[in-house]
């Protein structure tokens, strides 16, 4: 510090004078404008000056106090002003899902009495269903004929309900489509899946994607290989992460619709 520096000096006959730092001045540039231009800015309005800075891009042009007049006007907009209040979109309120109202249990035992009424099965977000409950579902599906669509998303389904309703998709032959979305399975399930598809000619619609690890390209490769070879396929619900996988899958399903078109016709 500058006190214990003097002090020093002092026992060397010196006395310490700080340095001063010269103090810069800065002078503001008084720029000349033509008169008809310095008029023209003179008697220019608010909205006039505020669109002539968004042209110019120089936002500088007006004070803060001609803006807050700009938007301070009372009746909102005034011919020359800006709204009063400026107001963000509208923030639409996010309400949880209500809760499935499915019966497991008696959506199990109608599938098991082949019930004809019952032709569309939810079991989406039930987080609660025990895995042997799910492989009950497969194993009943097996001999339904009546249930066309099943899905059962974000129901913590792994690979051994995925395995269960491979072998289901085997033997039945009324399922039209199968969701198996947001699920734990890993691409041994998913494997046999796509093996099962190879054997299936009814499904026409599959999804399994979202699941909580990525499958990897060779599984990717084996879906692309199975839509080339199952024509009733029609809409497949998965997102390839690579490109050559996703381009034959993509090709194989355009080629799929325009195939049922056809028959249909």
């Amino acid at each position: 510090s500058n006190s214990e520096i003097n002090k020093l000096l002092c026992f060397a006959g010196k006395i310490f004078i700080p340095k001063q730092k010269p103090v810069q001045t800065f002078t503001e540039e008084k720029v000349s404008l033509d008169p008809e231009l310095e008029e023209a800015l003179t008697s220019a309005s608010d909205t006039e000056l505020c669109d002539l800075a968004a042209i110019l891009g120089m936002h500088n042009l007006i004070t803060n106090t001609q803006f807050c007049n700009i938007v301070g006007s009372s009746n909102g907009v005034d011919q020359e002003h800006f709204s009063t209040v400026v107001k963000g979109e509208k923030i639409l309120p996010v309400f949880d899902e209500p809760p499935n109202p499915t019966n497991v249990e008696e959506s199990l035992k109608r599938i098991k009495e082949n019930d004809a009424c019952l032709v569309e099965v939810n079991l989406n977000n039930i987080k609660n269903i025990p895995i042997p409950t799910l492989k009950d579902f497969a194993k009943a599906l097996e001999t339904n004929t009546h249930v066309k669509y099943f899905s059962l998303a974000a129901t913590r389904s792994n690979d051994p309900v995925a395995t269960a309703f491979a072998d289901m998709l085997r033997v039945n032959k009324n399922l039209k489509s199968l969701n198996m979305e947001s699920n734990f399975i890993t691409g041994i399930g998913i494997r046999a899946l796509i093996d099962a598809l190879k054997e299936n000619e009814t499904l026409m619609e599959l999804k399994i994607d979202n699941q909580r690890q990525q499958l990897g390209t060779a599984v990717e490769l084996e879906m692309a290989n199975m839509l080339e070879e199952n024509t009733n396929i029609l809409k497949f619900g998965y997102q390839f992460t690579q490109q050559g996988p996703r381009t034959r899958a993509a090709n194989a399903i355009t080629k799929n619709n325009d195939l049922g078109k056809t028959y249909l016709a």
